[in-house]
């Protein structure tokens, strides 16, 4: 057992004053505020929850900053920037796999996310073709040397479009057939531990047939692992699957599926009125991604209507053009304000709009991640951010502005440490083996820029 004492905590009740942790096994076993540092191993100034970062795709860190160059059409959209982003994954065998997951999680949790939803569907070594387990080692190694908590989102992509048999050229990569990707599943959930638990997913409605999601989310019922997809990203998607289905993506999958608490709906970003509602009702929480859909052009999410009908909400930062869970929070908010010419949207429990997105995000990045229990509290784990009270950002703030200044202040975060399962794994601002991370990563994508 290990102990933390510190002068302010943010528990689900609200900020405390001097509160002790007690921690065994990772997991947070006792904790009392209005109490003194006694045998503390660490006393520190100001922890909150860590955050889950509810979709990633790894390899993708390598592609930031290369596709803002206007094509020669003049015309670019997310359609463009797929195809540059499969010009990547044909470069990403499991060795450069491993090194550039290992940078984005070192950043990821530098930034105050300790758990990462990565929703992976690179299922084949490009060297090779061949698919297996190896790809998903190097994520798993990945995360391991880094110690960021990892659920571990296999996703299947039999096909290329609604109309479209097998995926070929670069999708080919993609590609399993169900009984594979349900073997892949499965093997996959054997090595689950302590801090790598495994979810499962489509791609999207596009990417599978009806009778494979269905397939999909009989799996994840019968195994307890959260269901992730991505939904009416794109407006072409939305008029693809209504020239097919004859509804919207997201009313499809309600009238379909059985869509509750145990799913995760990546993006959500066209929606008409009633499906927002239908699916707030539902239970599902949607993880929103507004560095990745602002940088792709898809659009924004209705968030006011949404948390009005008592939606749930997780953040990711899907492609990694900015990793930082604090700047998807103000610039999801910064977003609605632009919409609406308006100011503090999302203020629905609480006047405080920066206090209300980080609960939110708190709340639903656990159920994304199939976490039961969130936050600091009896039983959850101890995934936690230590910040340094005193810095200048947070200077002259009290409990119910201080969060407003960690979302709403755009400078260098003030984050003394990160702790994950009840290990430090950032101190004094700096990742354990950050150097050696980032000099795997400039080997791994030295020859990147030869794209093209």
């Amino acid at each position: 057992m290990t102990s933390l004492f510190a002068r302010k905590a943010l528990l689900p009740n609200g900020w405390a004053d001097d509160v002790l942790l007690r921690i065994t096994d990772g997991l947070i076993d006792d904790i009392a505020a209005g109490a003194t540092p006694g045998d503390a191993a660490v006393a520190t100034g100001c922890i909150i929850p860590g955050l889950c970062n509810a979709h990633s795709h790894a390899f993708q860190r390598a592609l930031a900053g290369r596709t803002e160059e206007r094509s020669p059409a003049g015309r670019d959209s997310f359609w463009t920037w797929r195809e540059r982003m499969y010009e990547l994954a044909a470069m990403v065998d499991p060795d450069r796999l491993r090194a550039i997951a290992r940078q984005a999680y070192t950043e990821m949790l530098l930034s105050g996310y300790t758990t990462v939803a990565e929703f992976h569907y690179l299922h084949r070594n490009p060297a090779t073709n061949l698919s297996g387990m190896h790809m998903f080692e190097a994520l798993a190694d990945a995360a391991s040397e880094t110690g960021i908590r990892l659920t571990y989102v296999p996703v299947l992509y039999e096909r290329a479009g609604f109309h479209t048999s097998k995926p070929e050229g670069p999708q080919a990569l993609f590609a399993l057939s169900l009984e594979e990707f349900l073997e892949h599943h499965a093997e996959a959930a054997t090595r689950r531990s302590a801090r790598l638990s495994v979810g499962i997913g489509a791609h999207s409605l596009r990417a599978v047939s009806a009778p494979s999601l269905l397939a999909i989310a009989e799996a994840g019922r019968e195994t307890g692992a959260p269901v992730h997809l991505h939904i009416a990203e794109q407006q072409r998607e939305v008029d693809q699957c209504l020239a097919a289905y004859e509804r919207r993506p997201v009313r499809w999958l309600l009238e379909n599926a059985s869509v509750d608490s145990e799913w995760c709906l990546v993006h959500a970003t066209h929606m008409d009125a009633d499906e927002t509602k239908d699916l707030a009702a539902s239970g599902a929480v949607v993880c929103v991604c507004p560095s990745t859909e602002a940088n792709l052009g898809d659009g924004l999410f209705p968030l006011a209507d949404y948390l009005a009908a008592g939606g749930r909400l997780a953040i990711g930062s899907d492609s990694h053009v900015s990793i930082n869970p604090f700047e998807e929070l103000r610039w999801l908010e910064y977003g609605q304000r632009l919409a609406t010419r308006t100011r503090n949207v999302t203020s629905f429990r609480t006047a405080h709009v920066g206090r209300e997105l980080f609960e939110r995000a708190v709340e639903g990045g656990a159920q994304a991640s199939g976490q039961r229990i969130a936050g600091l509290c009896r039983g959850a784990p101890a995934d936690l951010v230590a910040l340094y009270d005193d810095d200048p950002m947070l200077t002259g703030h009290g409990d119910e502005s201080r969060l407003d200044a960690l979302v709403f202040s755009g400078y260098r975060l003030p984050i003394e440490g990160v702790m994950v399962h009840g290990e430090w794994l950032v101190e004094d601002g700096e990742h354990r083996s950050g150097a050696a991370a980032c000099d795997a990563f400039r080997a791994a994508v030295a020859d990147v820029g030869t794209m093209r």
